[in-house]
């Protein structure tokens, strides 16, 4: 019997139900962790095996999970928690690296932002052979199969690590259709990954790789400023009929949806954000109480985000991205009415589950926090 038929039988085992009774009312992944923390069944854990600094406010960490882990799906992002000065902190970070070698190690690739906590920790202090604690790989920012042809991968700033993976994953695998990578910056020296997106161009013939620095423009390149729908006839990309995907920040994704929906087909648009917008509430979202009803707490509506609300009144609640991705932050919504800060949506639904790091109240809204 070779050792991974054996280690599937011990994991079948491990799994079983006689074991759950035998466990219970814990799991056994509470016992198997006493011997060694990542000899788990379920609970993904990782040991960091590299950091490489990218620019001079971004690093990417090679991690090598544990048997539990189930790969990713290039585009997916995973929760990724780690003991920042004695405490679990976790955050949600998009998988950077190609799907073609996913279970045996894999890559995220973060900007440490100036009020980034853990991204702060990862860029500066992170060291080889820390633990880390993993969900399974999650979102539904993925290629579909077969991989259409023509397609464009589209980023801006550290919203490149995404769709990287989906250009390392097609780069890998042999993917032979045309693909146009587009990314803006605002210069070289804040690009992520410059020197294997040079690389690239050239060895990989069907890939179209072109990169716009806002900031420090290259000197006689055709393309300067920010995204227009010129740049992409440049690029001879068709927005009605090219299946695009899209990661970045609010304004920029915004900019893009505009020139899908002015020139082209705004279904051929997948999108993914790293920062939700600023909130500018409206001063009719301003009105009543926010009842933080299992903490039995109430506040005065000052329009923010719920989770920003609920920080301000002394609470704590679990989130992981700030940014309506991961799903950390979902609460129970007893009554009242929502906003989301991206899709301008209201819903006004009893007793629905909302993330609260994307929606502010309007009027009077009682939660399960």
């Amino acid at each position: 019997m070779s050792w991974e038929v054996l280690i599937g039988v011990i994991r079948r085992a491990l799994t079983s139900s006689a074991i759950a009774a035998l466990t219970s009312p814990r799991t056994v992944d509470h016992y198997l962790e006493q011997l060694h923390p990542m000899l788990t069944v379920d609970l993904v854990r990782a040991r960091v095996v590299g950091v490489y600094r990218e620019t001079s406010d971004s690093s990417t960490v090679l991690l090598r999970p544990n048997r539990a882990w189930r790969g990713f799906t290039a585009g997916q992002h995973v929760q990724f928690g780690i003991e920042v000065d004695g405490v679990r902190r976790i955050r949600c970070f998009s998988v950077s690296s190609s799907a073609a070698n996913a279970r045996r190690s894999f890559t995220v690739s973060v900007k440490a932002h100036p009020d980034g906590y853990v991204s702060q920790f990862l860029h500066r202090r992170l060291s080889l052979g820390t633990l880390v604690h993993l969900s399974q790989a999650e979102g539904e920012f993925v290629l579909p199969q077969p991989v259409p042809d023509p397609l464009l991968l589209l980023s801006g700033g550290s919203g490149s690590t995404p769709v990287m993976s989906m250009l390392r994953t097609l780069r890998d695998t042999g993917h032979r259709g045309r693909v146009v990578f587009l990314h803006y910056a605002r210069s070289r020296d804040e690009e992520m990954f410059a020197d294997e997106l040079d690389q690239i161009a050239i060895t990989m013939p069907n890939a179209r790789v072109h990169r716009i620095y806002t900031r420090s423009p290259v000197p006689g390149s055709p393309l300067s400023g920010r995204i227009t729908v010129d740049h992409l006839a440049y690029l001879d990309v068709d927005p009605t009929n090219t299946l695009t995907y899209v990661c970045g920040p609010a304004g920029f994704i915004a900019a893009v949806s505009r020139i899908y929906a002015t020139h082209g087909d705004i279904a051929m648009l997948h999108t993914e954000y790293f920062k939700v917008p600023a909130v500018d509430p409206a001063a009719a979202d301003m009105t009543g109480t926010v009842t933080f009803a299992d903490s039995e707490v109430t506040v005065d509506n000052s329009g923010a985000t719920i989770l920003v609300q609920a920080e301000a009144a002394g609470l704590a609640p679990r989130f992981g991205c700030r940014m309506g991705i991961c799903n950390t932050c979902a609460v129970r919504k007893h009554h009242g009415a929502v906003r989301h800060v991206v899709s301008g949506e209201v819903s006004a639904a009893t007793n629905e589950t909302i993330r609260i790091c994307t929606h502010t109240p309007i009027g009077d809204v009682n939660l399960a926090l």
